[in-house]
């Protein structure tokens, strides 16, 4: 079975080195035999270390995989949209089976691509465009297709794992972890994908895809990301027992809406997920079945992310090889029939904490309890630091359980006070994830 490769930087190399170096051990566990016939890369000629590939096999042009009758398998890696769209509609036009690791594109393109996969009777597989090396995708696609998915929790986004990581061990502040990030490859020079939280949007629509049926973009959902969490949020949510994570999160609604948000969580230290370190991802699933499942691993780097690469390729194969059709995500096919939809921001239900900077005089407390009594909002406990030096304090409070438009019509009326200074810092809490 002929492999084609378009791409071939960190993981493109990752893939050559398995499927060239472990052969031998993919031929005896699948009874696959795999051949990388073609490698595209944009500069020739190219050198890595820990693999060699014979001089024809390389090459600058795409065409030479894309359009080659000799290639059964076309391996996407070269990332972006526009030329990756291309190559894969020609690709799959030509009835080659196409793996990609390409989140952004499935996100933005995935409902026309398997619709024009499945028009040719080719697979689309996509298991590293989420969570790397975890074999999330599968898992859901498969493993779990009996389960109603109650509710998903994830860690992502290796870079903002990282840096809030940092943020919480050492106490360095956001600007100075970003800048040891990008020193040590975990942050690219514009981090804005990362730390805004696109990267872990795009993949979160593809975990409701498959998880309940619904075909989303990120400008659906509530998307926020790390910029505005300081040293000083570490550690106040420190002395509260949390520790803050960016959460990519899905619910069922008991009206069989999805819940979709990502943003940054104060998740009880205690808890599983708080404690997933440095660049590692970590996605919890519920199922209705199943029940709470945890699922650890690394979610980017070289070898990693080709693992999940070649086992989609090896899942290719044998659907040519034994005319077993891999499994074509219904999310993207039946997206116009399904009666579940999408859980604005403004309806979900969930504890707060809050922190305001006050003038330290008689009555603030009350004047802000007041107001948030008013629309509905229980506070739980309150934590007023000692000033040092000036007129204003930090007055932390966390929440019962609140509607979020409850709460965005208490904040705007709490900052017509005179004594709140500037907006309040906001971060949501969620208790109840199973680990």
């Amino acid at each position: 079975m002929n492999v084609g490769i378009l791409g071939w930087g960190t993981v493109g190399t990752g893939v050559s080195k398995i499927l060239i170096n472990q052969n031998t051990l993919i031929s005896k566990n699948s009874g696959i035999q795999l051949c990388v016939k073609k490698v595209v890369k944009r500069t020739l000629p190219a050198s890595r270390e820990g693999i060699e590939l014979p001089a024809d096999c390389l090459t600058s042009d795409p065409a030479e995989v894309v359009d080659n009758p000799e290639i059964d398998i076309v391996v996407e890696l070269i990332g972006g949209i526009s030329e990756a769209h291309s190559l894969i509609t020609r690709a799959i036009q030509n009835g080659k089976h196409v793996v990609t690791a390409n989140k952004a594109l499935l996100a933005e393109h995935g409902g026309e691509l398997f619709q024009l996969a499945k028009k040719h009777q080719v697979s689309l597989n996509f298991e590293a465009s989420t969570a790397g090396g975890i074999p999330i995708i599968k898992t859901l696609q498969e493993s779990f297709t009996a389960n109603q998915i109650q509710s998903i929790y994830g860690i992502v986004n290796g870079t903002c794992n990282y840096m809030l990581t940092e943020m919480n061990e050492r106490g360095v502040d956001f600007a100075d972890v970003l800048t040891d990030a990008q020193e040590k490859g975990f942050a690219e020079a514009d981090p804005t994908l990362d730390v805004e939280g696109i990267d872990a949007a795009q993949k979160l629509t593809l975990l409701i895809a498959l998880a309940y049926g619904v075909n989303l973009s990120v400008d659906q959902f509530h998307v926020e990301g790390i910029t505005d969490i300081s040293q000083q949020e570490i550690q106040y949510a420190h002395e509260l027992g949390y520790v803050i994570k960016l959460l990519a999160i899905a619910k069922l609604t008991d009206d069989n809406r999805v819940e979709a948000r990502v943003h940054p969580t104060l998740l009880p230290e205690r808890s599983l997920l708080a404690n997933v370190g440095g660049a590692f991802n970590a996605v919890c699933v519920i199922g209705s079945a199943v029940g709470p499942t945890l699922f650890y691993g690394q979610g980017a780097g070289e070898m990693p992310t080709a693992s999940a690469v070649v086992a989609d390729i090896i899942d290719a194969a044998k659907s040519i090889q034994w005319g077993v059709s891999s499994p074509i995500s219904q999310a993207w096919l039946s997206n116009s029939e399904t009666e579940i939809t999408v859980c604005s921001i403004d309806d979900i239900e969930t504890r707060y904490y809050l922190r305001f900077v006050v003038i330290d005089r008689p009555g603030v407390l009350a004047s802000i309890g007041n107001i948030l009594g008013n629309h509905n909002i229980s506070i739980a406990s309150v934590i007023q630091k000692e000033p040092h030096g000036t007129d204003t304090v930090s007055l932390m409070m966390l929440t019962h359980k609140a509607r979020e438009k409850n709460m965005k019509a208490a904040l705007k009326q709490i900052y017509t006070l005179e004594v709140v200074k500037g907006d309040a810092k906001l971060i949501r809490i969620e208790e109840e994830v199973a680990f």
